[in-house]
Order: C-alpha cells, then sequence, then structure tokens
C-alpha cells in the first residue's frame, strides 16, 4: 500500500500564525492556531506591522508544536504548503520565508496557496463525503466572493464585492457600536438580543448579479446612528446589530442561491471567517432544505484562519503537479483566478 503523503500547511496572511500537519488530502493529524486577538484588541483592528512581528517570534514554535502533536518528526515531511496571499504583506513574507527555508532544508517540493481557495478546501475537512463540483460562497473578513468549484482545480468566479467585505463590514459596524474587537461575533451575538425592524439597504438586488457590496450599507448604518443622536434618541443597539446583520445575510443568501440555481448546481458550501456567523449559516442550512440541495460548512476552528485548509489545498495542488519553486514571494493582492476551463 502507498505511503500517505504528510504535508505541512503554514498560514500567516493575518494575526494568525498556524502550523498543520495532513495526513493524505483530508487526515488533520495537528492543526496549531496562535492568535494574536488580544494584542490588536487595543487597537481597535490588526495593526500591520505588530502582527508581522509576532509571527516573526511565534512561526517556529507554532511549527515545532505543530509536528510534534502530529506524532511525527520534520524529516517525515513530504511537502510544505503556505499561503502566500492575499494578505498583509509582511505577516505573508514571515510564512513564506519559514516554508522556504524548510523545504530547502528538507529537499522537499514548496507549495504556494491561495488563501481564498484554502477557506474553501476548509469543507473537504468537515466534510469527508464532499466532492465537486459545488458553489462555494467565500466570506470573509477581507473577501466576499461566489466561487463555482468545477474540480480541485478548476474555479470560475461567479462574482465578488465591489467595495468592502462583509466581515469588514461587520467589524466597522461593530467599531462604531461601541463594541471590541473582532466585531463580527459580537455583533451576531448583540443581534440575538435584537429585532430586525430597521429597513437598511441590500445592494445589487436584479436577477443575474452575483457581485457584493456592502459599502452602502455600512453608510446607512452610520447615517441613522448619527441621525438618532442628533434627535437626542437612545440608540437600541440589539435592534441596530440584528437589522444591519439581516440585510448581510439576506444578500448573501439571496445571491447564493441564485448563483446555484444559474450553475445547475445541486450542492453549496460556505467558507471564510463569517461562515460562523449564525445567522448566516442557518439562512442558508433552512434555503438548502427548501430548496432540496446539499449544504456543507466548516467546524468553528476551520472557518478562521487555520493551516489545515492550507494544508489540504497544497496536497491536490501538488496532486496535479502544481508546485512553487523556491522564488516564490509574498503577493499581498492575490485574487483568486479563474483557473481552467468553465
Amino acid at each position: 500500500m502507498e505511503k500517505e503523503l504528510l504535508t505541512l500547511g503554514i498560514e500567516s496572511s493575518c494575526d494568525e500564525t498556524s502550523a498543520a500537519v495532513l495526513k493524505g488530502g483530508r487526515t488533520i493529524l495537528s492543526n496549531i492556531i496562535s492568535t494574536q486577538i488580544p494584542v490588536h484588541q487595543k487597537f481597535g483592528g490588526v495593526v500591520p506591522e505588530i502582527a508581522s512581528r509576532k509571527h516573526i517570534v511565534n512561526i517556529m514554535p507554532v511549527i515545532d508544536e505543530a509536528v510534534k502533536e502530529a506524532g511525527v518528526q520534520l524529516s517525515d515531511i513530504d511537502q510544505v504548503a503556505v499561503t502566500y496571499g492575499p494578505g498583509l504583506v509582511g505577516a505573508l513574507l514571515v510564512g513564506v520565508s519559514a516554508a522556504k527555508a524548510l523545504a530547502f532544508s528538507l529537499g522537499v517540493p514548496l507549495i504556494g496557496v491561495n488563501h481564498l481557495e484554502g477557506h474553501i478546501f476548509a469543507n473537504f475537512l468537515a466534510a469527508p463525503e464532499l466532492e465537486p463540483p459545488f458553489m462555494a460562497l467565500v466570506v470573509s473578513g477581507g473577501h466576499t466572493a461566489l466561487v463555482r468549484v468545477k474540480d480541485y482545480n478548476h474555479f470560475r468566479m461567479f462574482g465578488q464585492t465591489r467595495d468592502d467585505a462583509a466581515g469588514e463590514a461587520f467589524d466597522k459596524i461593530a467599531r462604531v457600536l461601541g463594541l471590541p474587537y473582532p466585531g463580527g461575533p459580537r455583533i451576531d451575538k448583540l443581534a440575538h438580543e435584537g429585532k430586525p425592524t430597521i429597513d437598511f439597504p441590500r445592494a445589487l438586488e436584479e436577477k443575474g448579479n452575483y457581485e457584493f457590496s456592502f459599502s452602502g450599507l455600512k453608510s446607512a448604518v452610520l447615517n441613522y446612528i448619527n441621525s438618532e443622536r442628533m434627535k437626542g434618541h437612545e440608540l437600541n443597539l440589539p435592534d441596530i446589530a440584528a437589522s444591519f446583520q439581516s440585510s448581510v445575510v439576506e444578500v448573501l443568501t439571496h445571491k447564493a442561491f441564485e448563483a446555484l440555481e444559474a450553475s445547475g448546481l445541486d450542492t453549496l458550501v460556505l467558507a471564510g471567517g463569517v461562515a460562523a456567523n449564525s445567522a448566516l449559516e442557518a439562512r442558508l442550512r433552512e434555503g438548502a432544505a427548501k430548496r432540496g440541495v446539499k449544504f456543507y460548512f466548516p467546524d468553528r476552528i476551520l472557518c478562521t484562519d487555520n493551516a489545515a485548509m492550507i494544508a489540504c489545498r497544497g496536497y491536490y495542488q501538488a496532486q496535479a503537479g502544481m508546485y512553487s519553486d523556491l522564488y516564490l514571494n509574498a503577493v499581498p493582492g492575490l485574487s483568486l483566478q479563474d483557473v481552467g476551463e468553465d
């Protein structure tokens, strides 16, 4: 029986330093995540320079812990997969530099992974039975996109955000409401205490438009808050949170199922940090049941930035011979390009 490859995954695109060891394509032996949230909370968001410095301190101890927890030696690793974009350039460079050094010293292949593709592939770790093709709704702090996944290495961008990503809008509104960073989970929790009584706008609702825009919604919430304050009214924060979240979730859900129908597919997967939002998960699950389509989303820990999803994506790239050389560099503005034929 052929030995299953061991893939070391490394993720450092933002404020999580993570390393993981994967056996084969879908068996997680370890997935270590060192978060910097407490460090950045006092600033109300991620400070790139501080994030980079923390990654430098954390990267080797996190890799050592991942290898130890997996019960293997570094010399057992068959290939190294690393996020090379998109993300914060300084943060990405730490992970890329560590991965290149390890790949060179171990004499094993290096695989540069697109962070957004990694989020989609987190679903393969959460659901062993999941196979392409399917439609993926990727919703994170920096990205909102609908991606048709034809097979493990062929993607087509159906639509993406024109301005703010959904997660970015959550964090900005949370800051205005006086909620601590990270704002998404705080708004989700606060929304449970309120009712969506305020009619905030839903952008780009016309049929066949799979793009997103949340800057107008963000402005509408800010204008509402300022108007209420000028009138001397006390703000009902739970209702504002519930109304804002309802607007975002409704748009995401509506476009996801419309894209699924247009593509002729019967499976929808949710990916990215905002996949942990309880209202979004509930609406998508309800919509899938109503339409008789299959719906998948990752475990909470796999929704966040983590190296297991990077190792998973790297494994399937390696299966197709999609390796990187040691000139691999960080690409902070890397987009999810159409790959292969539709």
